[in-house]
């Protein structure tokens, strides 16, 4: 019989603040990468991994968790210093659809993905 390894779940309580960013040019695939890396990291090192990161999304999401921590600031519910990113994703939206001109009069369908990214704050 295998003995199930324990999770890394940090405890945390319900979320304080959370920002969504909809509709950005960047595949979910990439969007997930770089989200991956700050999920379940507290506020400040998070942030200076996501500046150090050379992808894209990077920007994008650093940004994102910059909106959400002035969120939590705004709402005066959680001391800045302690919060958490309890969940991060990034989800597929609706693709630009554009046509590539080919052929004998045909043409090819090309699409250009985008996505949803969200991610919320809590406390230790």
């Amino acid at each position: 019989m295998a003995v199930k390894p324990k999770s890394r779940k940090v405890e945390i309580e319900k979320p304080v603040a959370s920002a969504t960013l909809r509709g950005v040019r960047l595949s979910a695939q990439k969007a997930r990468l770089v989200v991956n890396m700050i999920r379940g990291m507290q506020v400040d090192p998070a942030l200076q991994v996501l500046a150090f990161s050379p992808k894209k999304g990077a920007r994008l999401v650093e940004k994102l968790l910059r909106s959400a921590v002035m969120n939590a600031q705004n709402e005066g519910k959680a001391d800045i210093d302690s919060l958490w990113v309890t969940s991060a994703y990034a989800d597929v939206a609706k693709p630009l659809k554009r046509y590539m001109p080919r052929a004998r009069g045909s043409a090819n369908l090309i699409k250009k993905h985008s996505s949803h990214i969200t991610i919320t704050l809590g406390e230790k």
